[in-house]
């Protein structure tokens, strides 16, 4: 399958090709099926693939899908972040508006630092306190006791365009541990419609430190996660903690990190999730 189409390969979140999250990109993907993009998916083996399944470039308008190795994705940051990187190499910097499964997502391109960097103005987000039985089942396939949490952030599920459970690390040795139930974590999730597991650490209100869990896109740990990053800037706004600008740092503990900058763009709701990608090379 990938013989016959065109895939770039992008890792957002970075500007090192040794760390950030890749991300499979398709930029003519109209005469894929929904079956040929998930199979494409599943031979890149990235966390996602963005395909391009129509564009209009005097506009600078896109329809765009996303796909994890084993399900379609209703949005995806850091796939995101990589496609508007490779759009604006070809069509130049500005804005781009994306239409996606979530809504259309406006996302702003620029040359910072003599390096493309993109900006994702994301959907409304909103959060909510988790259900007690859906949380004990998720700190069960976790492994962690609740007198690990940190109890300044109750544990929530948040939106940013896709739902994620927000649980917050007492410690940065917690966080650094992580070990768990693939399919114990994967079943809870699929069936409270949750895409990743947003764990985190408050080093500062200004700096955050993060791992997710993805094993319902066949994925056991994402190295960036902008949606989760948006949902999280939604969190934070709904608790009313911190900084209304922040960092999160993802990726460390497995070897890739990424960057990824957000800011919470009050009242209307909305957070926005800045990084930058760099092509890999393909052999």
């Amino acid at each position: 399958m990938t013989s016959t189409v065109e895939i770039l390969r992008y890792t957002a979140f970075t500007h090192d090709p040794e760390g950030g999250n890749p991300a499979g990109i398709v930029l003519d993907a109209a005469g894929l099926s929904d079956a040929e993009m998930l199979a494409v998916a599943a031979e890149v083996g990235y966390s996602e693939t963005a395909f391009v399944t129509a564009r209009d470039d005097e506009r600078r308008a896109f329809r765009v899908r996303y796909f994890a190795p084993s399900t379609e994705v209703a949005f995806c940051g850091h796939a995101t972040i990589a496609t508007s990187v490779a759009l604006a190499e070809r069509l130049g910097t500005g804005r781009l508006a994306f239409d996606t499964n979530a809504g259309e997502i406006v996302v702003d391109t620029e040359v910072v630092d003599d390096t493309l960097s993109a900006t994702i103005t994301s959907v409304p987000t909103r959060s909510r306190p988790v259900a007690e039985d859906a949380l004990r089942e998720a700190l069960a396939a976790l492994g962690w006791s609740r007198d690990e949490l940190d109890p300044a952030f109750p544990p929530h599920v948040a939106f940013g365009g896709v739902e994620h459970l927000m649980i917050a690390a007492a410690s940065r040795e917690r966080l650094a541990d992580l070990d768990y139930d693939y399919e114990g974590l994967k079943a809870v999730m699929t069936r409270e419609g949750w895409t990743t597991v947003n764990l985190f650490w408050r080093e500062s209100d200004e700096r955050f430190h993060a791992r997710d869990p993805f094993p319902v896109g066949g994925v056991v740990e994402d190295p960036a996660t902008g949606a989760a990053a948006a949902a999280f800037g939604g969190y934070l706004r709904v608790l009313g903690t911190g900084s209304s600008e922040f960092t999160v740092i993802q990726g460390v503990d497995m070897g890739r990190p990424s960057t990824l900058r957000v800011s919470i763009a009050s009242p209307d709701g909305r957070s926005r999730v800045s990084g930058g990608a760099v092509a890999l090379e393909t052999t």
